[in-house]
């Protein structure tokens, strides 16, 4: 009914509340990166010092203005993209029937000269069966377009019956194009949830998606953790294009009020 309040609206909390917050005040980080450095493999600040090696070129560092992790970001041109090859990064290898995963990034998403759906980052290799967890934009499976899409998997293959998997939750509104937006997924080993600047929009049966039971356990030969890009088809796709200034990754499921804190860090009552 029109002027009713919408009741699957997540309540935001009053800004005198809130402290200052950084990546680490969260328990359970595994990394987090804020693509700071000039160019080159970009290393993990907080947590494992894990690196993200660069694919397809140098990917630039660029002046940022409303990046609230620093004053400058990484611009990921169409066709590039970062990994970490699976054997080096074995905290972010989450599987198994206890596995639980947040991932949050902070990105300013552009045109690209295609339309795909576009990976954020995650262990997600559709080429060899190898999918874990993998943060999106744009899937359009459930006629969600241009929406957050927190994708997780039991097996690493497609959903039965289908040509892809379809383990799937969905925010309800579209990441906007040029403006810092705060994407984010979380997987409790029960339910996959997908969050937009700090709010999970509660959608029936996708957002969130039920999928009790753990991650795909993808084993030696499983994906690596790869960042802009997701190999599928044979090849590296699914290109993001736009900036990143942040992301972090840590082993346990967030609680609402820890991702609205970290989605707006440093905005002060």
């Amino acid at each position: 009914m029109a002027g009713m309040p919408d009741s699957t609206a997540q309540p935001v909390p009053q800004p005198h509340y809130r402290l200052p917050v950084t990546p680490s005040d969260i328990p359970g980080l595994v990394s987090f990166w804020d693509f700071q450095e000039d160019g080159g493999a970009r290393t993990a600040q907080l947590g494992e010092p894990y690196v993200l090696g660069e694919h397809g070129g140098t990917i630039q560092r660029v002046a940022a203005d409303g990046n609230p992790w620093g004053d400058h970001a990484a611009f990921i041109r169409e066709g590039q993209y970062f990994s970490i090859p699976r054997a080096d990064c074995p905290l972010l290898d989450v599987h198994g029937p206890g596995g639980a995963v947040t991932m949050v990034a902070w990105i300013k998403r552009q045109q690209k000269s295609y339309r795909q759906c576009e990976f954020i980052a995650g262990q997600w290799n559709e080429t060899n069966r190898g999918r874990q967890y993998g943060l999106f934009i744009d899937i359009p499976a459930y006629g969600q377009d241009h929406k957050v899409s927190a994708h997780v998997s039991h097996d690493g293959g497609p959903t039965p019956g289908y040509r892809y998997c379809m383990d799937v939750a969905y925010s309800r509104t579209p990441v906007a194009w040029d403006e810092w937006q705060c994407v984010a997924m979380t997987y409790d080993g029960i339910q996959a949830g997908a969050y937009l600047n700090g709010l999970l929009e509660a959608q029936p049966t996708v957002n969130p998606y039920l999928l009790p039971g753990g991650l795909n356990d993808g084993g030696p030969g499983g994906s690596d953790f790869t960042v802009g890009a997701v190999h599928r088809g044979g090849e590296m796709g699914n290109f993001f294009t736009g900036l990143i200034g942040g992301l972090g990754v840590w082993r346990r499921a967030l609680s609402p009020a820890e991702m609205w804190a970290l989605a707006h860090p440093h905005r002060q009552g």
